[in-house]
């Protein structure tokens, strides 16, 4: 007769099975069984995981989503019922919009109290369903081994998301005989759809005719592993590329075909260019709105090319001629195949006044001014001038955000961790803190500004516990700095409740134990990125930054992608 177990049992072995080594979580009452059973897998003999004691489950799961991005695992949060698991779905969502796989998995009541209001009780699975790919409640510890392989291989397959187990308390305790499960099959669930060769070989006809192409590269790129093949097929075409946001370290900065980041506050000439090429070629990227501007107007000159493994994203926002639906590192190489060596010199050329009227205009004066209080695109650059483009960045949301992947530099693949999609303030210092232990040999450097810093501030509890080594750079300039922009733009001037009165962070610092740092005057700037990077273990470094620091260029929102702005 075969062993019985717990389902508390059987989840620890469904995990480990699945590879898991991290967790990020918090305990209560509906997931108590588990914790005890976490208890043994992480020390002695049995140990299996390391589990972080978050200090909000919002917390968790930007964690585990930081967590994923740098290491392209799964990342894993662990929560209670009730609140617990309501505070997941901001990160849930998150994920969600960002392509980012997670499992949560979170306590409920005993499934003989669901619908009788019972405490601590919420629908997570109606919840989550609209904002997750996958929400399933395990109502029997029989289901624990099948559910968990499942959501694992739903997570991280295909077009990557975030998957929610529900778990009743009355699954964790009941008895069963564990055997592992593999899912690698879902019926009406196609991961990685079948290339077409005839799309193919249409878009390699398109490229080879082309006279002017522009790609567009996403993140797409990253979560495919198809990094190199990216670069064969722009190398051999002679391509120009922009990127997205999330798409920045798809390509190294230094790369001769990047001609910068695209978007609402991305560089000036591909921004333009997308209205003056005749073949744009997509690639792992949805046409975000703060991409395109006006869709009415955007890049109608052009045939439109779509590489992207989910059917959903074609035709979506963006018309398309060619549409290539398949994981790109398998459709990037068989275009290439097709390709001829191409020049487009007198092309790329092009894009170099438009480079250099943004520098001048915009960029030397943001990183190199000479008089004036600290600007955020200087402290970006003094960091990234220190790490070389070899750190992985971390930014909340906001102008911070904005101004650091305009002037970071990325040298490696899977280096920019930032809430795309949702806009999420309070991502950064718990995303920061999974990146620690996703990539725990690179330099992890995030940038907040004092909104976002507050957002989740107790997360510098789970910092100074774990002594997680984020370098916190925190852009203070008394404002929330972006709906301040906007107000000064759109609304007259009128600062409706954007200013903020803030607490001594050196003080909070010091009451976490964590090393502090403030630069008021350029001058200092320098040598205090230098004593931060130097530390080992977590750093506060505040930046007081000109009040009504303004980010730009900027494309003003339903306006066309080529009517971008380099001054107000």
């Amino acid at each position: 007769m075969k062993e019985k177990i717990t389902g508390s049992e059987a989840l620890m072995r469904a995990l480990k099975a699945e590879g898991v080594k991290t967790i990020f979580g918090y305990p209560g009452g509906s997931i108590m069984p588990v914790y005890d059973a976490l208890y043994d897998y992480t020390r002695g003999e049995k140990k299996a995981f390391d589990h972080i004691l978050v200090r909000h489950e919002q917390g968790a799961t930007h964690a585990a989503e930081g967590f994923a991005r740098v290491s392209g695992e799964v990342g894993v949060a662990l929560v209670t019922s009730g609140p617990g698991a309501t505070n997941t779905l901001t990160g849930v969502a998150d994920a969600m919009l960002d392509s980012t796989p997670i499992v949560v998995i979170a306590g409920q009541v005993p499934i003989g109290a669901l619908g009788t209001d019972a405490f601590q009780e919420v629908d997570l699975v109606g919840l989550a369903q609209p904002i997750s790919k996958w929400s399933y409640q395990i109502r029997h510890a029989e289901d624990i081994a099948w559910a968990v392989s499942r959501a694992f291989y739903i997570a991280k397959s295909g077009r990557p998301g975030p998957v929610v187990l529900d778990f009743p308390k009355n699954a964790q305790t009941e008895k069963v005989e564990f055997e592992p499960v593999k899912a690698d099959f879902v019926r009406s669930y196609v991961a990685y759809p079948k290339l077409d060769t005839k799309l193919v070989e249409k878009a390699a006809q398109l490229i080879n005719d082309a006279k002017k192409p522009l790609a567009l590269v996403g993140q797409g790129v990253e979560l495919g592993n198809a990094q190199e093949e990216l670069k064969a097929f722009l190398e051999k075409a002679d391509i120009p590329a922009g990127r997205t946001m999330l798409g920045l370290s798809a390509l190294p900065s230094s790369h001769p075909l990047n001609v910068g980041m695209l978007g609402m506050h991305g560089n000036y000439a591909p921004n333009l260019k997308e209205q003056q090429c005749d073949v744009l070629i997509a690639i792992g990227m949805r046409f975000s709105d703060r991409v395109t501007g006006n869709l009415k107007t955007y890049a109608k000159q052009a045939k439109v090319i779509h590489l992207d493994i989910d059917k959903s994203e074609i035709d979506k926002n963006v018309k398309t001629d060619v549409a290539v639906v398949a994981d790109c590192k398998e459709s990037l190489p068989a275009i290439t195949a097709l390709l001829k060596k191409n020049s487009h010199q007198e092309w790329k050329d092009s894009f170099n006044p438009l480079a250099e009227r943004e520098k001048e205009k915009v960029i030397e004066p943001a990183i190199h001014p000479t008089e004036g209080p600290l600007l955020m695109g200087e402290v970006v650059n003094a960091v990234a001038e220190a790490t070389k483009g070899d750190a992985v960045l971390v930014t909340d949301v906001g102008q911070n955000q904005l101004f650091a992947t305009r002037y970071f530099k990325f040298n490696k693949k899977r280096s920019i961790c930032t809430s795309g999609g949702l806009g999420t303030m309070g991502y950064g210092m718990p995303a920061a803190i999974g990146a620690t232990f996703g990539a725990p040999d690179r330099t992890v450097v995030c940038f907040m500004g004092d909104g976002g810093f507050q957002m989740n501030i107790q997360e510098l509890g789970t910092i100074m516990e774990q002594q997680s080594a984020v370098k916190m750079i925190m852009m203070n300039n008394n404002y929330l700095g972006n709906v301040r922009q906007w107000q000064d733009m759109f609304f007259e001037r009128r600062k409706s409740f954007t200013r903020m009165m803030n607490p001594c962070y050196e003080l909070i610092a010091k009451g976490y134990g964590i090393p502090y740092e403030a630069v008021t005057d350029r001058s200092t700037l320098k040598a205090a990125v230098e004593r931060m990077l130097a530390t080992e273990g977590p750093f506060v470094l505040e930046c007081a930054i000109l009040e009504d620091d303004n980010i730009l260029p900027m494309t003003p929102p339903g306006m066309d992608v080529d009517k971008m702005m380099l001054e107000i």
